[in-house]
């Protein structure tokens, strides 16, 4: 089962990442989102991605080239007409998922594997709604995936054996190193080691135990790491984090809170928008 006609469903920060890495490993690819507006900005994450690409692999013919090679749509029916593998990449929302992956197995192929990068919800939370347990599991990316190329492979109890190494086998063919996990777990492995490290540095922002630029200088100078955690939240992206925070203790839900009024509210969504924690150009 060899998947080459990729489809990938949300196109923000990560999923125009994952557009760009598909097709940089030559394989063709269509990006999805909900409107126009949503596209626009999709093309101008993808434009910014040629010289992040070209610079790290030392060959900008390509990295045009792949850029040239996108396809870019607001029609479903059309984006996944042909899909072998939808890779969705839509809000960490259960009910977006939902709506999303109902839509999905209306238009797509009976052959088509679908796969989520949700970084937070379970794959079995998420399989009922897509009418195709065995051909579901999750492919999650780590951000900047060209030089942070992980790609965490978890299916379900009812993922199919075939679907799993095809899934690892197209990880491979697009320059990520597979991480295979054994069994379900939130977090995945990455992301089981990120997470209470970010919420660690939140709780010390909402208590007022210091303000985030000390805490990102004490955990850089302290580590030899070259990001602090909110540093790290601006480059994931305010939104996720807020996602994240708000189903989380009441301190999680406090930072949640301020994420939303002092920044989201404004605009300040991280890196993507020139401004979260930081300042960007």
């Amino acid at each position: 089962m060899k998947l080459t006609n990729t489809t990938v469903l949300g196109t923000g920060v990560l999923g125009s990442q994952i557009l760009f890495q598909t097709a940089y490993h030559g394989l063709p690819v269509i990006g999805y989102d909900i409107s126009d507006a949503a596209l626009q900005l999709a093309a101008a994450r993808l434009d910014s991605l040629v010289d992040e690409y070209a610079s790290f692999f030392g060959d900008p013919a390509k990295a045009q080239a792949a850029r040239a090679s996108i396809q870019l749509t607001s029609d479903m029916a059309y984006a996944v007409g042909d899909a072998d593998l939808v890779i969705e990449a839509v809000p960490e929302d259960l009910k977006i998922k939902e709506e999303t992956y109902q839509k999905l197995s209306s238009f797509a192929p009976q052959r088509t594997i679908f796969a989520t990068n949700s970084s937070t919800l379970l794959p079995s939370d998420i399989s009922p709604f897509t009418g195709r347990p065995a051909q579901f599991l999750a492919l999650h990316y780590a951000n900047n995936i060209w030089k942070n190329n992980t790609g965490e492979v978890m299916g379900t109890a009812d993922t199919s054996s075939e679907a799993y190494e095809a899934v690892v086998e197209f990880a491979e063919s697009t320059g990520l190193v597979p991480i295979r996990v054994l069994k379900e777990q939130p977090g995945y492995v990455l992301n089981s080691l990120l997470v209470p490290f970010l919420e660690s540095a939140s709780h010390l922002l909402v208590n007022e135990v210091a303000d985030a630029s000390t805490i990102d200088t004490t955990w850089k100078l302290g580590t030899g790491a070259p990001y602090g955690p909110f540093e790290i939240y601006d480059i994931v992206g305010l939104n996720t984090a807020y996602h994240i925070s708000s189903h989380g203790d009441e301190t999680s839900k406090k930072f949640a809170e301020l994420l939303k009024t002092q920044y989201i509210d404004q605009g300040k969504l991280g890196v993507a928008t020139g401004e979260g924690f930081y300042k960007y150009n």
